[in-house]
């Protein structure tokens, strides 16, 4: 799936959003889903008969503004939004190039200081079985497995510092492990108190393989694959008043520089200037106006490295 490592100068994490306000948003969306006119699209349209458990297959924004956040994401990345909408409960998908690649769910504002949050979904091949590692392995499942029609099945959990992540089972299979496109998910870097630690649970509750990153000095950098592909990333805390433990997504967008130069129009700010990055890649990271926390990255020869880079 994508092999750029992440590593920011400084970053400022959702320190202000606790995951149980997050958590409350999905439960309230699934308690509304069996009366929703609308149903979910699917991933993958037609089916793919593909499984690769551990791939980073969606993403959700959970939000207390929910139409600032559908214009800045497609003002600076080219998406689409579509919002399904019954009795009062509503829910935005964002589409790629007419491919669903994230949802917007919108959450109760309780104060001006709470920021939003992106989790990403991780696929799986067995949601109860992976639900079960998650809880003897010391997680928490804190929003339970509830189906979606078109979508599949879907959790979330948090590790065992309390780090929310979503499993996604879909029912459409997942899309093939071939070259990200502009405009999609390209990466998932966990910044972590104990990157070891953590490495071992994500192994044994996802089925990662976990390697040493090899391209640092730094030995408590991790990679986790699956199937042969490079999934994601941990890396310890950077250091920094107010920096949390977090998961941070990275997008593929075709010029950084034009990218970034749209962040301040939107309302956003660029938290991580450009810099150079694996594989001839350039990265930065950046806050949109609602709080929500991104990382972008450009190829410069326009492509993804092979499998086996």
């Amino acid at each position: 799936m994508l092999r750029s490592r992440v590593r920011p100068y400084h970053m400022r994490m959702n320190s202000r959003l606790r995951p149980a306000a997050l958590l409350a948003a999905l439960v309230a969306l699934v308690g509304s889903a069996s009366v929703r006119a609308a149903p979910f699209p699917s991933l993958n349209t037609p089916a793919s008969t593909e499984h690769h458990a551990g791939k980073l297959v969606w993403a959700d924004l959970f939000t207390a503004n929910p139409e600032e956040a559908a214009k800045f994401y497609c003002g600076l990345l080219g998406w689409t939004a579509t919002t399904l909408d019954q009795k009062g409960k509503s829910y935005t998908v964002f589409s790629n190039e007419g491919r669903p690649v994230a949802g917007l769910a919108p959450r109760a504002a309780r104060g001006t200081t709470r920021a939003s949050r992106w989790i990403g979904y991780y696929a799986v091949t067995d949601l109860p079985a992976a639900l079960e590692r998650v809880t003897k392995l010391g997680g928490t499942v804190r929003a339970a497995a509830h189906p979606f029609p078109h979508r599949g099945v879907q959790a979330i959990v948090t590790d065992l510092d309390a780090i929310p992540i979503g499993l996604l089972e879909s029912s459409s299979g997942d899309s093939p492990d071939d070259a990200i496109q502009v405009g999609g998910w390209n990466w998932f870097e966990l910044y972590a108190q104990h990157p070891g630690t953590s490495s071992d649970f994500y192994r044994d509750a996802i089925g990662f393989t976990v390697a040493p990153e090899t391209n640092t000095e730094r030995k408590s950098e991790f990679i986790l694959s699956s199937d042969g592909q490079k999934r994601g990333g941990i890396a310890p805390l950077p250091e920094g008043d107010g920096v949390k433990a977090s998961w941070l997504g990275v997008i593929r967008v075709a010029d950084l520089d034009q990218t970034l130069a749209k962040v301040p129009g939107l309302g956003g700010e660029v938290l991580v200037t450009p810099h150079a990055a694996e594989f001839g890649s350039r990265f930065a990271i950046i806050l949109d106006p609602t709080g929500g926390t991104v990382g972008l990255v450009q190829y410069l020869d326009n492509d993804n490295p092979t499998p086996s880079q």
